[in-house]
Formats: C-alpha cells, structure tokens, sequence
C-alpha cells in the first residue's frame, strides 16, 4: 500500500541512505510517487462516499438535458492521456438525445470508464464510445481493444477495491475505485451498469438510463 511503502522508504532514509546523494533522490522519487497514489485514493474515497450520502438523502439533483455536451466533456479530459499512449477515441452521439442527469456526476462516471479504457489498451488501439436508443432505454456504451477480463472475474468488478490484475493496476496507477463510483453514479440515475468482455480482445461497458 501506498502508506506501507511511504514509512518503509522514510525509514531507510532515516537509518543513513539519506548520506548517499543518488540512494536518497531515487526514493524521494519513490516517496513523492506513493504520496500522488495516496492522495488519488483519498479523493476517490471522498467522492464515493458523498454519492452514497447523497443518495441515501434523494440529494442528487436531475435535469433533463442534452447528453452530447456532457460526453464531450469527458473525451475532451481524457484526451491528454489517450494522445500520450497514440489511442484513438471516437464517439457517436446523436445531438438530440436528451437524458435525465446529472451533469457533474456522469461526466464523472464517463470519464472513469474513458480513463480505464485507455489504461488498460495497448498503445495504437482504439476506443469507440456509443449513445443510441434501444427499446424503453438509453444506451451508452465505452467499447475498447484491450487486455480483456475473464469471466470469473467480472461479477465482482464494480467492487470497491477489487483488481483482476493486481501488479497491473498497480503499474497502472488505479485506485480500485473508479468502477465503484461509476456504478453509484448509475444507480442514482436510475440506471444500471453492464459489461462483456473477451480476454485478449478487449471490453464493452454499457449504462443503461431510462428514456425521457
């Protein structure tokens, strides 16, 4: 954990490799590193638990508005990543499809699912984001060309902390949380989060909403 690897590496420090000029920089680096990891979880923890307050209170304010801008927003902040790994991240989103949102908050889960998508894909894939109406729904759904998660594991993603590849997501940089969060999101809208998956091929998350 991150506050594992903070003391350990202060200790070090302590017991004389602060003496050794290059030892010292390299696990300041190290310090500096689990500190940004630790700070990320805290601010994902916050989110979440605020989600859950506020629905458990009905404080979670809905407007019915226009979802393109919002996805727009979430590509538009997703896009330095995904320009760093040479991803390519399309979108389709007819203009006048309306949803019943709150507009922080799936922008927030939008994000986190654009964010997963483009971590966990080789470099030069591409990422497909979708919105249609199907049915009595809504649908949007963040398709990529990545490593893919078995099934055994797919029943329990959405939980808090859960990983299908640990030394992965660490490398990665995950919290564990972002798909919690997307879930909680959904749910306050009324919704409900899917997914299929092929290992080797990648992953499809949809978000299912209500039609207005």
């Amino acid at each position: 954990t991150p506050i594992a690897s903070i003391k350990g590496f202060v200790e070090t420090l302590q017991d004389g490799a602060l003496r050794e000029p290059d030892d010292a920089t390299r696990f300041l680096n190290i310090i500096a590193k689990q500190a940004d990891r630790l700070h990320a979880i805290v601010d994902d923890l916050l989110s979440l638990a605020q989600i859950e307050q506020r629905e458990e209170v009905d404080d979670i304010a809905l407007a019915i508005g226009p979802l393109k801008t919002v996805l727009e927003d979430a590509l538009h902040a997703c896009q330095p990543q995904a320009f760093d790994r040479n991803i390519q991240v399309r979108a389709n989103c007819p203009a006048d499809l309306q949803v019943r949102m709150n507009g922080q908050l799936l922008e927030q889960a939008l994000s986190n699912l654009l964010d997963n998508a483009i971590k966990y894909s080789d470099a030069g894939k591409e990422v497909h984001v979708e919105a249609l109406r199907q049915d009595n729904e809504l649908l949007i759904r963040v398709c990529d060309q990545g490593f893919g998660i078995a099934k055994e594991h797919l029943a329990r993603i959405f939980e808090r902390f859960y990983r299908v590849d640990r030394g992965r997501s660490r490398k990665m940089g995950g919290t564990g949380l972002g798909l919690a969060i997307v879930k909680h999101i959904v749910a306050a809208h009324g919704g409900q989060i899917s997914v299929e998956s092929t290992v080797g091929r990648g992953s499809t998350f949809t978000l299912h909403f209500p039609l207005v």
